[in-house]
């Protein structure tokens, strides 16, 4: 294996086990609820992923926090200290300034470390999309890519990560500003789903819409059959709904033949805006 470290943050979404398979190293992002700050760890550890979608039931607010300068030097230093090379796949510049932050982290330390390569890309990718791209650069280490090339493989193929979604209780768009208060009145009454999408620029962006649960989630599918190019390996992220998930999962395998269908949690920082019982699929495809 080529002998560099991959960096992401938790909006990959990515589960513990998963993270320790590929030999990440995962930045934390904050969130706050009742008052109290906690950091976004893939293993839960300072807060049970059910007992934050409990909370969001029950209408508590939770807000989120970027990771900051400071914190990626304090990840990013030992490593080059270490003697190694680093490449951070950030989450996506259109939804956080993680990204702006990883910039001026690996601009300061590239002086204090001629010698190491460190590099960081902004993914345009969010929740498992990012979590997806992240595995995908991981088999290309593997495969024993360089760092570069690596690097250029993401640059080459992150607009083709497909992130298709919905979600279930439109207020959580609406509290984000992403539709109006009437919009999540009037579709909360018809039962209208919104379908959405990240765009080119890592924008959150509604695609469309459906009545009812089922359809919403067979529409995922539906987007995915229009530009997929690549079913052997697909991602799913949920909000605390996991049996809909597996619709979704079960819907791809049955159209696609789908091999490895890899389903989590959506972690506090990606469900404090998107609520609980989100679905979202992604997938390479030939565009967004």
């Amino acid at each position: 294996m080529s002998d560099f470290v991959i960096v992401t943050d938790s909006s990959a979404d990515l589960s513990a086990e998963m993270v320790a398979e590929l030999g990440l190293e995962v930045l934390p992002l904050s969130f706050t609820v009742q008052g109290k700050t906690y950091h976004n760890y893939p293993d839960g550890r300072e807060m049970d992923l059910n007992a934050f979608y409990r909370m969001l039931r029950e209408g508590e607010m939770a807000t989120t926090s970027a990771v900051n300068v400071a914190e990626y030097t304090a990840m990013l230093e030992p490593l080059l200290q270490a003697g190694k090379d680093v490449l951070v796949l950030a989450f996506s510049s259109g939804l956080s300034t993680t990204y702006q932050s990883s910039v001026i982290a690996v601009n300061e330390l590239s002086e204090q470390y001629p010698d190491r390569k460190i590099y960081t890309v902004d993914t345009l990718c969010a929740s498992m999309g990012q979590g997806l791209l992240v595995w995908l650069a991981a088999q290309e280490r593997k495969r024993g890519q360089s760092i570069e090339a690596v690097r250029d493989w993401v640059e080459e193929n992150k607009l083709r990560l497909c992130h298709w979604f919905t979600v279930d209780d439109l207020h959580f768009l609406k509290r984000g500003g992403r539709i109006s208060a009437a919009t999540a009145v009037v579709g909360t009454m018809l039962s209208i789903k919104p379908v959405l999408h990240v765009d080119d620029e890592g924008h959150l962006i509604s695609m469309g819409k459906a009545r009812g649960r089922g359809a919403s989630l067979t529409a995922l599918v539906d987007h995915m059959e229009q530009t997929a190019t690549d079913v052997d390996t697909v991602f799913i992220s949920h909000g605390d709904c996991l049996a809909d998930a597996e619709k979704v999962a079960a819907d791809v395998r049955k159209r696609f033949g789908t091999r490895d269908v890899v389903i989590n949690t959506i972690g506090p920082v990606i469900g404090a805006h998107a609520g609980p019982g989100t679905v979202a699929l992604f997938f390479l495809g030939t565009k967004r």
